[in-house]
């Protein structure tokens, strides 16, 4: 079993550590600061920058949120240890555009700290799920935004950020694939769950993602990262309006999600449907204490 006494080497921290680190950018060294125009910096686009910068500053109460929850699991709460240094130093670099080129427009450590609130407790599987998806999608809104801004310097910023999600989701992904050795047909159900919810988002409805999902019932209205922003409404408009994520990329989200469950559950998932299909075998076969749905 993986993480027992008989096999340390088992754990995955470690090699995705090594992995990591091995493509691990430097600030100051990878991003070419020298090569900013700012004639091709607009004001619209610089405020976005803001937003996303006090975004990212979520992994804070991300982190603390999987720490709590996975008590009895150190091999992925030291796997956190890569993930929310990864995810800060996202939050920084956005800072330091800004800093350098926009000064006027640099989060406040108030700004910041609005977003750091406490999560309810959740279903470790769930979330684990949830994250993966909501790596994909944010890698792709980050190559959208890279294509939608004009200034090289944060194309560069946004191409470099878009890499480092994918990263993240595979290394969610080789967690669910421990899971499902460990746990079997409860894993297979709670991912399947989230990957109906999370691919079943529609761009006239709301982008399904970790940023506004209501975390904490006390806080209602303001129990999301997104109702915290100092800009409310700025995520939806980002997305609609200004990088135009629309149905084309939201599609290729789908396909994202679909293919790696098809990967992780040894079974062919073509839509949306399919997915439900197989979740309600799963959940069928959960209640009766039957063996697995068979591969299709």
């Amino acid at each position: 079993m993986a993480g027992s006494k008989k096999d340390p080497c088992a754990m995955l921290y470690p090699e995705l550590f090594k992995q990591l680190e091995s493509v691990r950018w430097d600030m100051d060294k990878d991003i070419p600061w020298d090569q900013f125009d700012p004639a091709l910096l607009s004001e619209e686009q610089a405020q976005t920058i803001k937003m996303n910068a006090i975004t990212e500053w979520s992994a804070l109460p991300a982190t603390e949120m999987f720490l709590r929850d996975n008590k009895d699991d150190s091999d992925f709460s030291a796997f956190m240890s890569i993930w929310f240094f990864e995810e800060q130093k996202h939050s920084l670099v956005l800072i330091e555009y800004l800093k350098r080129f926009r000064p006027d427009l640099v989060p406040t450590e108030e700004e910041l700290h609005e977003v750091r609130f406490e999560f309810e407790t959740a279903p470790p599987l769930e979330t684990l799920m949830l994250h993966f998806c909501g790596e994909i999608r944010l890698n792709h809104w980050y190559r959208r935004a890279a294509e939608w801004h004009t200034e090289p310097v944060i194309k560069h910023i946004y191409q470099t950020l878009s890499q480092d999600e994918a990263r993240h989701g595979g290394a969610y992904l080789r967690y669910m694939k421990r899971a499902i050795n460990k746990f079997g047909n409860e894993a297979k159900a709670a991912f399947a769950k989230v990957g109906v919810l999370m691919a079943s988002a529609r761009r006239t409805a709301q982008a399904l993602h970790p940023t506004n999902l209501h975390v904490n019932k006390a806080l209602f209205p303001r129990d999301t990262i997104q109702s915290r922003l100092p800009n409310p409404e700025w995520l939806e408009h980002w997305l609609d309006t200004q990088i135009k994520f629309d149905a084309v990329w939201e599609t290729k989200v789908v396909e994202r999600i679909l293919h790696n469950l098809s990967l992780l559950m040894d079974r062919s998932f073509k839509s949306v449907q399919e997915l439900n299909r197989y979740r309600k075998e799963l959940q069928a076969s959960l209640a009766s204490g039957g063996a697995a749905p068979s591969a299709a």
